[in-house]
């Protein structure tokens, strides 16, 4: 029969109890018709493109949660706490020919660390004192709802203005390149995905419940027949203004940050350099990982506890920021 070996990276977490967590199984030859073929190329972007990516921050505020569209096609997004004990989203686009996107929010100062790792065109609708300051003196190239001509408002539900704004990628990409900004970059992606599914042996992860505040949180609860995760806001099924559906996560990324008030004690300070734990869900499964960025410049890297890059699954990525102020959950 033919065959054909699938490798597989194996780590090992040994707890202070003695426990032994195994991460990857080990390499193996197997009938062909009994494993997971290594696929030609990653489906949810592509890995080899130049093309430089937009990062949108979306607006997560509750009463504007239901008009959110876009976010399935994003093959990354950051949820990051903000003031008012709530959270934004900043998502990540690349090789998509047109999309409409929103609402879009303003800009803080946090988001930059982000922007600068992936080079991205910086798409935002206003800013914080502490944002308008750096992204001005470091020469941020963005595209900003408050001047340019790729933005519009649209209320639907009568909300407030502030949660009416929306863009597209065509008019993102059109103005950026009337502005002259480089539509490429010699930047690669954040994160390492695999041609061949990874499937983690760790602790069973059905349901995970991540608060960001008393009042804010975020949930997930895994699909197995589809091996994804439907995301929930506030206890209510997350979903597309316009599709209609609910939106899912392939890969969850928990990431465990310290914050504190900023000096004007309004606006947050997080720390998104140096080093910190985490967790990473998919297919049903977590396992506790690190993170480390050297600079806000650098590339966040992500790697098991015996310092192998973490390899993700072939699908969009949502990396929750939390403070270690607050403490999430995962129940079989």
């Amino acid at each position: 029969m033919k065959k054909i070996i699938i490798l597989f990276s194996l780590c090992f977490f040994i707890c202070s109890c003695g426990k032994k967590e195994e991460v990857i199984v080990e390499s193996i030859e197997q009938p062909i018709d009994n494993q997971i073929i290594e696929k030609e190329k990653i489906d949810i972007v592509d890995v080899n493109s130049n093309t430089r990516p937009f990062a949108v921050v979306i607006n997560n505020a509750t009463v504007a949660v239901k008009v959110q569209q876009g976010l399935q096609d994003a093959y990354m997004v950051y949820e990051i706490p903000v003031e008012g004990n709530m959270t934004r989203l900043l998502a990540f686009y690349k090789d998509i020919d047109d999309l409409k996107i929103g609402t879009i929010r303003s800009a803080r100062h946090n988001f930059l660390d982000y922007v600068f790792e992936q080079d991205a065109i910086f798409v935002h609708w206003g800013w914080s004192h502490y944002a308008k300051r750096q992204i001005e003196s470091m020469n941020v190239e963005t595209l900003n709802g408050l001047y340019d001509s790729s933005f519009w408002r649209e209320n639907p539900e009568n909300l407030a203005l502030e949660h009416t704004g929306y863009t597209s990628l065509k008019k993102s990409r059109d103005l950026a390149s009337k502005k002259g900004f480089s539509l490429t970059t010699d930047k690669g992606l954040v994160l390492n995905y695999s041609l061949v599914e990874v499937n983690l042996d760790g602790q069973i992860a059905n349901k995970i419940y991540i608060p960001s505040s008393n009042v804010s949180n975020t949930s997930y609860e895994y699909d197995s027949d589809k091996k994804v995760y439907l995301r929930s806001v506030n206890g209510n099924k997350h979903i597309d203004y316009q599709t209609k559906k609910q939106y899912t996560a392939k890969n969850i990324i928990i990431q465990k940050i310290n914050t504190k008030m900023a000096s004007d004690n309004y606006y947050w300070e997080l720390e998104t350099t140096g080093s910190g734990d985490g967790m990473y869900i998919t297919n049903g499964h977590a396992i506790p990982i690190k993170w480390s960025k050297e600079n806000r410049l650098a590339k966040t890297k992500y790697t098991y506890l015996n310092g192998d890059e973490v390899k993700l699954n072939d699908g969009n990525t949502y990396i929750q920021l939390q403070s270690n102020k607050q403490e999430y959950k995962i129940y079989e």
